[in-house]
């Protein structure tokens, strides 16, 4: 009975979402390939891919969330499923828990540009965390469980590379190489330590993004290229390629393309299949939903390995239907004693502030701390929001409730569209707001938040339903609050919110999320149960 009232629930929201997107105009996208791309449109930024002979593995950047190091796998580069991460959490000090007494976070921050390795049977991980030493993962099978090998010497963006003759290097900055000791335990002492190339008068600006790989001889470094300074220059990604280590690299761009009007494209990676054939995965910044990967062939010419199409263009089928995303983003009904791989927190959560079996089949989020604004709230569950356009809903029981919380679902971002109770003086209002993060400029405090409520109605009961609509179509970025008494008839509250990607406070894509915070005194909690999650290609 549960179960066929989830399917009620998404079928509804699947109307209402196509409805809302009926006016909007297709997004034009280029002659294809047999697949629509982007392949995943949600934020899987910095995509690092390797093969094992039978399943593709891809890893991407996800900074302040936790678990983090999402390990996804797919047979065909096209539909893509989330069996792992790297780690539960990283304790690197107060502020990765949200607990620093200044208001110093990890937002933007944490961990970065994963480089994935497949390597005489096992996996490894590389990556850092800003202002961190690195972290080198390994695993057995890309599914799990990874361990931690060694913690390296910072070094930025980095691209672990296994050479031919057993040497082991980390390609990093704007072309620079360190060897690794074999067993991966540290940098080598006296080992190589170099600047491969001196950029040209062309290469002035922006250069990371490493992704080192070695065929028919030849060393190959890409990165993503931008110079700010020179008007009407596209962001794009290059090619450096040598003989050897030591010797002389040559350059050539490799992908530059206005794709879809959204700008340029960023960093990415090649592959190699079982039949030999290669392929790209490249992200390009998509406005509030963050960085979306795009997949494309590599067609090598004359030892480079040129990306995309005949025409240098980034393929898409617009025939076809955009890939399915109940692998990296959907519903989940709480029951089970197990959150979804689909979610992630907030920094670390509070392992004693939230419970799936306080009350089985739903997820309980409990105050163990007051904090002044949802920034700073500790236990905050977040997933992916996808475009063209989608929508969440939850069921809310905030009978737990004490004076001062704020409980609630937000498209979550450093400008955050919020629909909340709030319980004041005995009172519970249901409240539909702005929420902008201040933050102290080029630091990762948060010292303080700005709300602008839009509309606010008198709460009757105990148990609400909540939904956040959005949509990130080009020109459109936005998302919209509905509630409900009984979970069928919805209504309309506050405005319509524009939804941002700002590199300079989250760094990261907008998420559904779902909160409690108490401003006054611990120990209340909030109920929350049937999370519906719906993409607009439902039928």
């Amino acid at each position: 009975m549960k179960n066929f009232s989830v399917q009620r629930k998404a079928k509804r929201l699947c109307v209402a979402v196509m409805a809302a997107a009926a006016a909007l105009s297709a997004v034009r996208v280029l002659g294809g390939d047999g697949y629509r791309n982007p392949i995943i449109w949600a934020d899987v930024p910095d995509p690092s891919i390797c093969f094992d002979g039978e399943n593709y593995y891809m890893v991407s950047t996800t900074m302040h969330t936790m678990p983090g190091g999402p390990i996804m796998r797919s047979r065909d580069l096209r539909r893509w499923e989330t069996v792992a991460y790297l780690f539960d959490r990283l304790d690197e000090g107060t502020k990765y828990s949200l607990m620093d007494k200044d208001g110093e976070t990890i937002y933007g921050q944490g961990q970065w540009a994963t480089s994935l390795r497949y390597h005489n049977g096992k996996f490894y991980a590389w990556f850092v965390c800003n202002g961190q030493r690195a972290y080198i993962f390994t695993a057995d099978k890309a599914e799990g469980p990874w361990r931690l090998l060694s913690r390296p010497d910072y070094r930025h963006d980095g691209s672990l590379f296994f050479d031919d003759d057993g040497r082991v290097y980390v390609f990093h900055g704007s072309g620079n190489v360190s060897e690794l000791k074999e067993d991966l335990s540290d940098f080598k002492p006296g080992g190589m330590e170099r600047q491969l190339f001196v950029r040209d008068a062309d290469e002035q600006g922006l250069l990371e993004g490493s992704s080192a790989f070695k065929k028919d001889g030849w060393y190959y470094l890409m990165m993503i290229s931008m110079d700010w300074s020179i008007p009407g220059r596209l962001r794009r990604e290059v090619c450096y390629r040598s003989r050897s280590l030591t010797g002389e690299w040559e350059k050539k761009v490799i992908l530059e393309t206005n794709f879809c009007g959204w700008g340029g494209v960023g960093q990415g990676c090649v592959v190699e299949g079982p039949g030999g054939e290669w392929n790209a995965m490249i992200f390009q910044d998509r406005g509030g939903v963050g960085r979306v990967p795009c997949l494309m062939p590599v067609r090598w010419v004359d030892g480079w390995p040129m990306l995309g199409d005949e025409k240098g263009d980034v393929p898409s089928d617009e025939s076809r239907p955009y890939e399915d995303a109940s692998g990296w983003a959907g519903s989940d009904d709480f029951e089970g004693g197990e959150l979804k791989l689909y979610w992630e927190w907030n920094h670390n959560p509070s392992d004693v502030g939230w419970s799936l079996v306080a009350r089985p089949g739903r997820l309980r989020l409990i105050n163990v701390r007051t904090s002044p604004n949802i920034f700073l709230a500790p236990n905050t569950l977040t997933q992916r929001m996808s475009g063209p356009a989608c929508a969440g809903a939850v069921k809310l029981d905030v009978s737990g409730l004490k004076d001062g919380d704020v409980a609630g679902l937000a498209a979550f971002q450093s400008d955050s569209s919020v629909v909340a109770v709030k319980s004041e003086g005995g009172r519970k209002r249901l409240v539909m707001s702005e929420m902008k993060s201040v933050f102290r400029p080029h630091t990762r405090r948060v010292t303080g938040a700005e709300e602008i409520e839009h509309e606010s109605v008198a709460l009757k009961g105990d148990v609400v339903w909540l939904r956040i609509r959005a949509d990130f179509r080009r020109g459109q970025d936005w998302a919209e609050a509905d509630w409900s008494e009984d979970g069928v008839t919805w209504r309309r509250l506050g405005v319509r919110v524009p939804l941002r990607y700002d590199c300079g406070r989250f760094f990261t894509g907008t998420k559904f999320a779902l909160f409690n915070y108490a401003t006054k005194s611990i120990g209340g909690y909030a109920d929350f149960d049937d999370f519906t999650y719906v993409r607009e290609e439902c039928e």
